[in-house]
C-alpha cells in the first residue's frame, strides 16, 4: 500500500472524527437542548422552523447529515485500503452506530428525552471509536515495528557529558565575585526559580475557573475569595515545585535540560531550599485556612502528593508516573470548587478529571522530546520504557479523553457555546499537531505537540472564565 493511500485514510480519519466531536460537544450545550425542545417535529421542525431558537435544531440536522456522508467516505476509503482490522472494526461501530444515533435523536425530539445523557452517551461512544481507529491507522502507518525499548529501566547513568554540564549558570562570572546588588537579585532569582514559576499561570487558571464555574452554579463569590484561594495557590505551588527540587537535584545533575537549576548549581543551599519550602507550605496553608478548612486540607493534599507520590514513590519507579501524576494536576481545580462552595460537587469533579486526562496528552510530548535526557536521569518514562510509537498513540488516546469529558463538562454545566466552539477550534488544532507528530516523528513536532496541549487547556479554562462570569 503506497504511502498516499494510507494518508488518505488518516484525512479521512481525522475529518470524521472532527466533524462527530463538533456534533457532540455542540449537542452537548444548553442551547441546543433549548433548540430541540423548542422543535415541534423532526427533522423540518414543523411551523416552528422559522423560530430563531429551531434555526440552531435545523443547522444540527443539517450539520449531522454532512457528518453522516464524511463517515461513509471514511468507511468506503477504509474498505478499499489495506488497514489494520481493528481499524476496519472500529469504523465498522461507528457506521453502525451513526444511523441508529440520528433515528434515537428523531425518537427524542418527537417525544423528549427518556434517559438524560442517554444520547450524548451513545455520540461520544461513536467519538471514541474513531480516536481509537485514527490512533491505529497512525500506529500502521508511522510505527516502527523493529522498535525494541527495553522493559526494565536500569539505574541512573553516572556519565554526564561535559556538553550537558555546559549551563548558562555555570558560563558566568562566580556568584561570590560579583557586585553586592547582582548577588542578592542572582539569589532572588534562584529561589523563585525553585518555585517553578511557569507551571503557576496555568494551575492558577485551573482554579480560577474552578471558582468561575462554582459561581455560575449559583454559589457566591467575592474578592477575598479570588485573593486568598489564588495566593495560597501560588505558595502552594511553590512549595511543591521548592520540594521537588530538592528531591531530585542528584538526578537532575544528570539531565542537561535540568543541569542548570539552583540546587546543581549549588546556587541556593539544600538545607535553605528545605526551610523555603516549609515556608511556603506554611503561608499557603494560613491564606486557604481563611477561606475554609476543606481548602486548605486540599491543598496541603496537593504539595504532599506532588512533593512526596509523584516525586519520591511515582516518577523514578513506574512508567505510570504521568498518568497517576495528573491527580496532583487536578487537585488546584478541587481547590478552586472547594473555596467557594465548601464542598465537592460532581461539576468540580469532571473538571478535576479534565485537567487529569489532559496531563498524559501534554506531558507525553515533552518527554519525546526529551527521551535521551529522562534515559540518562534514570526515569521511566513511557518512551524510554514503552518506545515512541506507544507513546504517540498514547497522546492521541488521551487526547480523545480530554476532548470527551470537555463535552461532559459542558452538558453537566451551565457552559455553553464559547467553550463548545472554543474546544473544538483549539482541539482541531491539537489533533492535527498529532497527527504530525506521527508522521514526522522529530523533536520539534512534539514540541509543537506539546504547546498545542497547553494552547487547548489554557484557552478552555478562558472560555470556561468568561463564560461563567457572563452568567
Amino acid at each position: 500500500m503506497s504511502t498516499g493511500s494510507r494518508w488518505n485514510v488518516t484525512t479521512w480519519l481525522v475529518g470524521a472524527t472532527l466533524g462527530v466531536y463538533l456534533l457532540v460537544v455542540i449537542g452537548a450545550t444548553a442551547s441546543l437542548a433549548d433548540a430541540a425542545d423548542a422543535c415541534s417535529s423532526w427533522p423540518a421542525c414543523g411551523e416552528a422552523a422559522g423560530d430563531p431558537v429551531v434555526l440552531v435544531a435545523l443547522a444540527h440536522h443539517v450539520m449531522a447529515g454532512l457528518v453522516g456522508l464524511v463517515l461513509l467516505g471514511t468507511a468506503i476509503t477504509v474498505l478499499r485500503t489495506e488497514t489494520p482490522r481493528r481499524v476496519l472494526g472500529a469504523v465498522a461501530l461507528a457506521g453502525a452506530l451513526y444511523p441508529l444515533q440520528i433515528g434515537f435523536g428523531a425518537f427524542l425530539a418527537t417525544t423528549g428525552p427518556v434517559v438524560p445523557g442517554l444520547h450524548l452517551l451513545v455520540g461520544l461512544l461513536i467519538f471514541g471509536s474513531l480516536v481509537g481507529a485514527l490512533a491505529w491507522q497512525l500506529e500502521h502507518e508511522t510505527g516502527d515495528p523493529d522498535e525494541s525499548p527495553d522493559p526494565d529501566l536500569g539505574p541512573p547513568s553516572d556519565g554526564v557529558s561535559e556538553e550537558s554540564r555546559e549551563t548558562p549558570a555555570a558560563a558566568g562570572a562566580p556568584l561570590a565575585d560579583r557586585p553586592l546588588g547582582a548577588r542578592l537579585r542572582a539569589k532572588a532569582f534562584a529561589y523563585f526559580r525553585l518555585m517553578k514559576p511557569r507551571l503557576m499561570w496555568l494551575l492558577s487558571l485551573v482554579a480560577a475557573a474552578a471558582m468561575a464555574l462554582a459561581a455560575a452554579t449559583g454559589f457566591s463569590l467575592g474578592v477575598e475569595t479570588i485573593v486568598l484561594t489564588l495566593g495560597g495557590g501560588v505558595l502552594s505551588i511553590g512549595a511543591s515545585g521548592t520540594f521537588n527540587n530538592l528531591l531530585e537535584r542528584d538526578r537532575d545533575e544528570k539531565m542537561s535540560r535540568t543541569s542548570d537549576r539552583p540546587l546543581v548549581q549549588h546556587v541556593v543551599p539544600a538545607r535553605r531550599a528545605l526551610a523555603f519550602g516549609v515556608v511556603l507550605t506554611a503561608l499557603s496553608l494560613a491564606l486557604f485556612l481563611q477561606v475554609n478548612p476543606l481548602t486548605a486540607a486540599l491543598g496541603l493534599t496537593a504539595v504532599l502528593f506532588y512533593s512526596v507520590v509523584y516525586t519520591l514513590v511515582l516518577k523514578p519507579n513506574t512508567v505510570q508516573n504521568t498518568v497517576i501524576g495528573g491527580a496532583a494536576g487536578s487537585l488546584p481545580a478541587l481547590i478552586g470548587w472547594a473555596a467557594v462552595t465548601g464542598r465537592i460537587d460532581v461539576a468540580g469533579l469532571v473538571l478535576a478529571t479534565l485537567i487529569f486526562v489532559w496531563t498524559p496528552s501534554h506531558f507525553y510530548n515533552l518527554a519525546l522530546a526529551y527521551q535521551d535526557d529522562y534515559e540518562r536521569g534514570g526515569f521511566p518514562m513511557m518512551p524510554v520504557v514503552r518506545g515512541e510509537t506507544e507513546t504517540r498513540k498514547h497522546v492521541l488516546g488521551w487526547l480523545g479523553a480530554t476532548l470527551a469529558v470537555t463535552t461532559a463538562l459542558i452538558w453537566l454545566t451551565p457552559l455553553a457555546w464559547l467553550t463548545a466552539v472554543t474546544s473544538t477550534a483549539v482541539g482541531a488544532a491539537f489533533v492535527w499537531a498529532v497527527v504530525r507528530l506521527h508522521r514526522e516523528q522529530t523533536e520539534q513536532a512534539a514540541f509543537r505537540a506539546f504547546h498545542a496541549s497547553n494552547a487547548y487547556l489554557g484557552l478552555v479554562l478562558i472560555a470556561i472564565v468568561v463564560e461563567s462570569l457572563a452568567v
